[in-house]
């Protein structure tokens, strides 16, 4: 039966999406197949951007160490970026521009200006070696790359097409992002792109780690993107409604810490961008630390906390918490990554005022999926929820795309206006992630309870999870493979307490050839792949038996990772 907050919530939302109200619905037909759709949705990001920026010019939007913005400002210096994209370095609509630097209130900046020049924001993982740096731009053709120090060091040396623009973090965007800032002359490359662009120009291209080695550039037109946004809008929207009916009106400004990677979609959509509808402040930490983030909580009164897993059950248990007054968040949301059950009740132990949120969503649904709220989430944390209205048309498919019986495992697929248009330059891996109805195959197995709850059961994808970096298998072999003394290897996820899961290898040497040892081989993949990417020295192991193999001769992973599982729990 659903419970009483799921009838509430469902009234809620259906009451804001009717007719003459601020989330009403218009159909949108896309290939043949018609699906609901926001009718006051802005056209671009651009438009976006500069409606809300105005609305909000004297509220405080970015909190970055000493540099402090209102949304006017913040919008002002991405003014300028735009400004010295098209002047200074040629950037015209639809050109991909690429970033890859840490977060900071500089590179929301830097997202905004290449949106509002027309261009592509094209995100690069920051914690990738100049191999993967550089691949990600060749692939995506970027005309310029804005980057901070130390990933232009990466990228030294190597070959790709991206013209880089230096960029620096911890101050005004008038000094950090000098190289492309440009006060404009008249009308502004902005105001002007505004009567360009269109909802069916591309917008963003973010890198997925799918099950097939190299990454993917998934890319989204503006309507995909602004339609993500718009559908979490009206969730914030409707859990507003619901907290007001029970406590009354909700007079401060909503404020959450940055405290995941903006180049994943959860920093970029969720978060970032969700942040310009709803008047919110966002306050910036250079990485990391659990410490700082309990400070910086109190200090700045954040109300809503989004991490992988990891993060909040690391604030909840860090000796400090007891020094600081952090009674003013009322939510720890996670997502990117399972949430172990007994987190769930480790946060609502630690902070009895405040609730546990998850949530599902992908790159390529632009973070849109499910959620699972509070009461409901606390009585059943095992689930992601139920699909996220009023966007998410979610269905549990067999392998030929027929729908399955509720309570039958299936593949967990997502439809709405939100998801992303293709792989970049990848029409085969693009037509196999759709169905012939529209569905995007997400790859997670899962199944729908009697009350719509989304329980995922397992992956298809041969992928593992870091705290919620994605990290595929197949690459992470490759690149054991372009070592020439091996001659066999198996790559796969270890659970581990902190992390989810973290990545383990198993190798063999090829006849007559020397031997290599666990450390060494680190050692070589360091070279290669990024450091989140390579197992630690405990977790390679070296056998001098041939690896299991299947019917088809594919090595057995199931028991290959059985084995080694066993042996470092034992270890």
């Amino acid at each position: 039966m659903p419970t009483q907050l799921d009838n509430a919530l469902e009234a809620i939302i259906t009451g804001l999406t009717t007719d003459g109200q601020p989330f009403a619905l218009a159909p949108f037909t896309r290939d043949g197949i018609t699906m609901p759709a926001f009718a006051a949705a802005p056209p671009t990001l651009a438009h976006y951007f500069a409606h809300f920026c105005n609305q909000n010019k004297d509220v405080p939007f970015l909190v970055d160490g000493d540099v402090r913005l209102t949304f006017g400002e913040a919008y002002a210096a991405a003014t300028c970026v735009a400004e010295g994209l098209a002047k200074t370095h040629g950037v015209a609509k639809g050109d991909r521009v690429g970033i890859a630097a840490r977060n900071s209130a500089n590179w929301m900046i830097a997202y905004m200006g290449i949106l509002m020049a027309g261009g592509c924001a094209t995100l690069l993982n920051g914690f990738s070696s100049g191999d993967e740096l550089a691949y990600g731009l060749d692939l995506a053709e970027c005309k310029v790359l804005l980057a901070d120090d130390g990933r232009a060091a990466r990228l030294e040396g190597h070959n790709h097409p991206a013209k880089v623009v230096l960029f620096t973090h911890g101050n005004p965007p008038a000094e950090g992002l000098a190289a492309t800032w440009a006060e404009p002359e008249g009308t502004s490359v902005a105001m002007a792109m505004l009567g360009e662009l269109g909802p069916d120009d591309i917008a963003t291209i973010l890198y997925t780690s799918g099950s097939t080695g190299k990454s993917k550039g998934a890319w989204s037109d503006h309507r995909g993107v602004i339609h993500g946004v718009m559908n979490y809008v009206a969730q914030s929207a409707m859990a507003k409604v619901h907290v007001e009916s029970q406590e009354g009106p909700i007079t401060t400004q909503p404020c959450a810490l940055v405290a995941v990677p903006l180049f994943h979609v959860t920093g970029e959509v969720p978060l970032f961008l969700q942040s310009f509808a709803i008047a919110r402040k966002l306050v910036l930490m250079p990485k990391w630390d659990a410490g700082l983030a309990i400070r910086l909580m109190a200090e700045e009164k954040v109300s809503y906390f989004v991490g992988v897993p990891l993060m909040s059950y690391e604030i909840a248990n860090h000796p400090d918490r007891e020094k600081y007054d952090l009674s003013a968040c009322k939510s720890f949301a996670a997502g990117g990554a399972p949430r172990p059950v007994e987190h769930v009740t480790r946060i609502k132990e630690a902070f009895p005022g405040s609730f546990p949120l998850l949530g599902y969503g992908l790159t390529e649904t632009n973070a849109v999926g499910c959620g699972n709220f509070n009461e409901n989430y606390l009585a059943k944390p095992g689930s992601t929820g139920r699909p996220s209205k009023p966007m998410v048309d979610l269905a549990i498919l067999d392998d030929a795309g027929n729908p399955l019986p509720q309570g039958q495992v299936g593949e967990v697929c997502i439809r709405s206006v939100a998801n992303f248009r293709g792989y970049w330059k990848n029409p085969e891996a693009t037509e196999a992630a759709f169905t012939k109805d529209g569905y995007f195959r997400t790859g997670d197995l899962g199944y729908l309870d009697a009350d719509d709850y989304l329980f995922i059961v397992d992956r298809k994808k041969d992928i593992i999870i870091r705290g919620g970096e994605n990290i595929s298998c197949i690459e992470v072999e490759d690149a054991i493979y372009a070592h020439d003394d091996i001659g066999e290897c198996s790559v796969f996820g270890l659970t581990d307490e902190r992390f989810g899961e973290v990545p383990a290898a198993v190798y063999a040497m090829k006849e007559g050839h020397a031997h290599v040892t666990p450390a060494e081989l680190r050692a070589f993949l360091l070279e290669r792949i990024a450091p989140f990417k390579v197992p630690l020295e405990q977790h390679i192991w070296f056998t001098e038996e041939a690896l299991p193999r299947l019917g088809t001769q594919k090595i057995d992973k199931r028991s290959v990772k059985a084995r080694y599982s066993a042996e470092a729990i034992a270890a």
